[in-house]
């Protein structure tokens, strides 16, 4: 059980992408995403970045970049696999029925690996999106599930020491994600069998596959596997990316809480859409900081609070409300 009066501050991640409103240029001419550091940089409390592999990449040179990362004050958190940039992973990258196309994704992890720990990473995130089906009798799906488990043990045998984690979803861009839920995604890295392969949970995600985000880390945790945290929030129609506690604030205490219990010390990565509608990014991910930050001083009021834990083993939901709302609100229990 971790020491519960360890009060280590989060390290905090953002989805890069977001930044691009208002980017503008430095002056200088470098890739892209050297303006969207500089811009996730003027957050107060980020203090670590995870880039998309190869499009954050592909056109920036490694050395410079950490040396700009280092200037900012940023950490490399560690990369996330995008394939959606090359239009032959439509049919699936780890799935592709060409085998050409399925041996180039797994050389592209490793080679997406390599460049990581190169920047000090040490988290590669495979999000599976194309992997998956859309119609009736269009996939074998035995053949589909053990190619994708042959292609993320070898990926996980290149470098034992750097964790893969693989956050799941129910769909998008294919109808059916092959990776769409906590059970799944468990039952395919105890078959990868691999002491480095774990699982991100993202919020939003997790609300859309009809999970309880606390059960799903608490799961997770069980096998200590929970590699890596996204947060955000949505209706759970679909990936919103909405801030941090604006439509589920109780689930995201809960899984603030949970996270507490287990001892969670890995960065709080924000996987959240300000570029959608146009909102300020600096604004919206320190909005988001000041949200995870508030909710964890409520967790530090109800991490020892004993009505609590009795009312969660009796299963006492009238109870367990009426703490939690009072820790919340600062309203009488």
């Amino acid at each position: 059980m971790p020491d519960m009066t360890d009060d280590k501050p989060y390290a905090y991640a953002a989805r890069l992408n977001s930044f691009k409103i208002g980017a503008g240029q430095d002056g200088a001419k470098r890739p892209a995403v050297f303006n969207l550091l500089s811009r996730a940089a003027k957050v107060p409390g980020l203090n670590a970045v995870d880039l998309n592999f190869p499009d954050h990449l592909d056109a920036a040179d490694r050395r410079e970049m950490k040396e700009h990362l280092a200037g900012l004050g940023l950490a490399v958190n560690g990369f996330a696999m995008r394939f959606y940039g090359d239009p032959g992973f439509k049919l699936g990258a780890f799935t592709n029925p060409e085998a050409r196309l399925r041996r180039l994704a797994i050389d592209q992890t490793k080679r997406g690996i390599d460049q990581m720990l190169e920047m000090g990473g040490s988290l590669m995130t495979l999000w599976m999106g194309q992997d998956g089906f859309d119609y009736s009798f269009q996939a074998d799906y035995a053949r589909l599930w053990d190619q994708t488990l042959d292609a993320v043990a070898e990926v996980a045998d290149h470098v034992p020491s750097c964790d893969i984690s693989i956050e799941y979803k129910p769909n998008e861009p294919r109808s059916f994600s092959l990776m769409p839920d906590i059970g799944t995604t468990m039952l395919a890295i105890r078959e990868v069998a691999r002491a480095n392969v774990g699982v991100t949970i993202d919020f939003a995600p997790v609300l859309y596959a009809d999970e309880m985000p606390a059960y799903a880390v608490a799961l997770a945790a069980r096998s200590a596997k929970l590699f890596g945290v996204h947060l955000n929030d949505g209706y759970g129609k679909r990936d919103d990316g909405l801030m941090v506690g604006t439509v589920h604030p109780v689930q995201t205490l809960e899984l603030l809480y949970t996270l507490d219990r287990i001892g969670y010390d890995r960065p709080i990565y924000f996987d959240t859409f300000p570029d959608t509608t146009g909102l300020d990014p600096v604004a919206e991910c320190s909005a988001n900081i000041a949200t995870v930050e508030t909710l964890r001083a409520v967790v530090r009021k109800l991490r020892g609070d004993n009505r609590l834990a009795t009312a969660i083993a009796a299963q006492d939901a009238v109870t367990s409300n009426n703490i939690v709302r009072a820790a919340l609100y600062a309203t009488p229990a």
